[in-house]
């Protein structure tokens, strides 16, 4: 064995190379009336990500350059424009400061016995739901790793939204279970969904159909809750979730509107995107009687109070699809595509004006 080393007498050679003040030093920065935000730290050259990262090597934004580290990630968001938007500070603290508990911040004791046909509806639907956050929460976690540390606000949010969906898998899994019900028969109603958002090859690709259309409509639903709950605990549900996706929807919205300014090359292909993603949206729509899903048909018997008023469940079924619509429109609107609504490209219109004929 080898002589014990002293450590209290050794004399050790320092390498104190680190000191070299590499980022931008003296940079101080101040809480604001929050507490100390992303915002509050976007200070100097800290606040200015580069419209394009050779950074492969999981370097923080700022830290200075070691030559020998290794490229830890095989980043393909690298340009800036490519998932960018100008508030993601704010919505990741947002989502930091509105985070609840799907076991003590919902009314559970408040869940009452009820009739059959209402607790298989509310049952079918809790599944139907489940399967929809899944998506929500497995689709935008593969892009996470596939961004360069540079654009890490937005990586924030996309990390906030995974955990945001996991609580609302974890929600209505129990809702299903706490009254006596169950589970009910998989839907596979995301499956066409799913494919298209999942076969996505860019991630505005992939924002676009998954933020701006599907969340979207996911929105409409959790908004209009108070009309098909039954209690508190359901009445609870719905706007928590409905706080949390409106974060998610808004992301894709800033999104979309960045891209429209800074890469006006790329409009055509994001018109091909929100083609695709009506088509989806319409298919939704059109659900003429007898070629009902189980989710719609569970939906009616919710909203109107029975299966025995099932046609009164229909139509306003029929109005919360309108308003789905309707809410489509604003957002594309304000993400700055709203001209497909003025040129016929788009039959969105159309078919709101035909539902109030």
């Amino acid at each position: 064995m080898g002589e014990a080393i002293d450590l209290a007498t050794a004399e050790i050679e320092l390498d104190l190379s680190w000191m070299g003040k590499q980022g931008e030093w003296g940079t101080k920065v101040s809480p604001s009336k929050y507490g100390l935000t992303l915002a509050d730290i976007q200070v100097g050259a800290y606040g200015d990500p580069p419209d394009h990262s050779d950074n492969m090597t999981g370097r923080p934004r700022g830290a200075g350059v070691r030559n020998d580290s290794y490229r830890i990630g095989g980043y393909s968001i690298r340009t800036k424009t490519e998932i960018w938007l100008e508030n993601a500070s704010f919505l990741y603290e947002e989502a930091l400061q509105r985070q609840w508990s799907s076991a003590t911040d919902v009314p559970w004791h408040t869940i009452k016995p009820l009739p059959d046909d209402i607790e298989e509806a509310e049952c079918q639907l809790a599944t139907f739901l489940t399967e929809v956050e899944f998506v929500a929460g497995d689709v935008p976690a593969r892009w996470i790793s596939e961004t360069t540390p540079d654009y890490f606000e937005p990586r924030n949010v996309l990390l906030a939204q995974v955990m945001d969906e996991s609580r609302h898998m974890d929600v209505f899994r129990k809702r299903a279970l706490a009254n006596g019900g169950g589970l009910m028969q998989a839907t596979g109603g995301t499956a066409g969904v799913v494919g298209s958002i999942d076969l996505a090859r860019d991630f505005t690709e992939m924002s676009t159909r998954l933020h701006i259309s599907g969340e979207g409509a996911v929105l409409t639903i959790f908004r209009m809750g108070e009309l098909m709950a039954y209690n508190d605990a359901e009445k609870a549900i719905y706007r928590l979730c409905a706080q949390d996706e409106a974060r998610h929807v808004a992301f894709g919205v800033m999104h979309m509107r960045y891209m429209s300014t800074e890469a006006p090359e790329r409009h055509e292909e994001i018109e091909c995107y929100l083609d695709e993603a009506e088509r989806q949206i319409l298919a939704g729509s059109q659900n003429p009687a007898g070629n009902q899903t189980a989710s719609s048909e569970a939906l009616a018997v919710l909203l109107g109070g029975g299966k025995d008023k099932y046609d009164e469940g229909f139509n306003k079924l029929m109005a919360i699809r309108k308003r789905q619509l309707q809410e489509y429109m604003k957002r594309v609107r304000s993400a700055g595509f709203g001209a497909r609504f003025d040129n016929g490209r788009s039959r969105v219109q159309g078919m709101i004006e035909a539902s109030a004929a």
